[in-house]
């Protein structure tokens, strides 16, 4: 057991897998994961860096979570936390509005909330994510008071101030908490076609953070349906921003599920969008555009283990004038996902490489 605590936690998982006469194939069917993922744990090409997953995995096993972890359990558990959580955390449990506690602070126009929200999610795209923890809170209270006392033009800084939340609780790691979030941002949305779309962007966003790729799959393409036009040279820029952004996460979802051709088709079919909208754009804080789709190919090529593509689509996507355009948030967020894909394309030679010199090392002695 001791030379086990030294594994990866691929390696872990293959062990107890073993060890519990568990074959590939079962094993994914009972974590309602695909052969192909499981394999991909295994190898190191994915990595296990969500705790609600290690949990699953250990549960199927009969481990404790300690025995896949280790001495990485704290690190896992930390990720993201901080103070201002717990501020984002009372926010949304005061429910003044229901009970009819509406004192305080005075209500604030739709105007204002409206600046209020952009100023939120320019300073999220900046990544400057303390300043946001801060303005969140009073930026949801504020937002629940216009929309109790006008229902029509208060809905839409309602919905945005549970976007903007969600995707920053996304960013410290709190996926069930920004889950509540983005809820309510359905909720809030319903009956507005574009407020729906907008909002179903952070949900699968959520929905990948907490593993449910196949959940996530599943609404992102209703949403994208439900917003696509009839044509794609009869969209406007907004509609077909929407569309193709819940395209792109789609494609990401089947990636995380293990399914690279259902990701391909969609990511084909939202680059044939990206170009009637051109880059240089921020409609509904999507960022859409032909190069943001080259990011998401980039992307999708990190979640299947192709390194060579990633770094590829990588340097492709950066060399256009749009790059430039994007948000901050977005282009440090695409960095990462290519550090980590040449990080494991490395190790991966390494790997190779010592292989096969212990190969040529048997050989030679026999």
């Amino acid at each position: 057991m001791g030379s086990v605590e030294l594994l990866p936690v691929g390696r872990r998982v293959a062990y107890w897998r073993g060890r519990r006469k568990l074959s590939q194939q079962v094993f994914a069917d009972r974590l309602g994961k695909s052969k192909s993922w499981v394999d991909k744990v295994e190898r190191g090409v994915r990595r296990l860096d969500k705790l609600s997953t290690l949990q699953e995995i250990a549960r199927v096993l009969r481990i404790d979570t300690a025995a896949l972890v280790g001495r990485d359990a704290a690190p896992v558990q930390a990720t993201g936390r901080g103070d201002g959580v717990e501020r984002l955390r009372a926010a949304p449990s005061r429910y003044e509005i229901p009970l009819g506690k509406r004192a305080g602070s005075p209500i604030l126009p739709v105007d204002r909330m409206l600046r209020d929200v952009g100023y939120a999610w320019t300073t999220f795209q900046y990544a400057r994510y303390p300043q946001v923890v801060d303005l969140a809170p009073d930026l949801l209270t504020n937002a629940q008071r216009t929309y109790a006392c006008d229902r029509g033009s208060g809905r839409v800084p309602l919905v945005e101030a549970y976007r903007v939340t969600a995707a920053l609780l996304v960013k410290l790691g709190d996926a069930e908490l920004a889950w509540l979030a983005v809820d309510r941002a359905m909720l809030a949305a319903t009956g507005d076609r574009d407020l729906v779309a907008a909002a179903a962007v952070q949900l699968g966003q959520v929905l990948r953070a907490l593993g449910r790729a196949r959940e996530a799959k599943s609404v992102l393409l209703a949403a994208a349906d439900r917003i696509a036009p009839a044509a794609i040279d009869g969209g406007t820029p907004s509609e077909l921003s929407l569309c193709g952004t819940l395209l792109v996460q789609a494609a990401l979802a089947a990636a995380q599920d293990g399914n690279e051709s259902a990701a391909g088709e969609l990511i084909d079919e939202a680059a044939g969008m990206a170009e009637r909208v051109g880059d240089g754009c921020d409609h509904h804080r999507t960022g859409f555009g032909p190069t943001a789709v080259g990011l998401a190919c980039a992307a999708v090529a990190v979640e299947v283990g192709d390194t060579c593509d990633a770094i590829a689509w990588h340097e492709k996507a950066t060399a256009r004038p749009g790059w430039r355009c994007l948000p901050t948030e977005h282009r440090a967020a695409h960095l990462l996902d290519v550090a980590r894909a040449v990080l494991v394309g490395a190790t991966a030679t390494a790997v190779g490489r010592a292989s096969a010199r212990g190969c040529w090392c048997r050989r030679s002695w026999r």
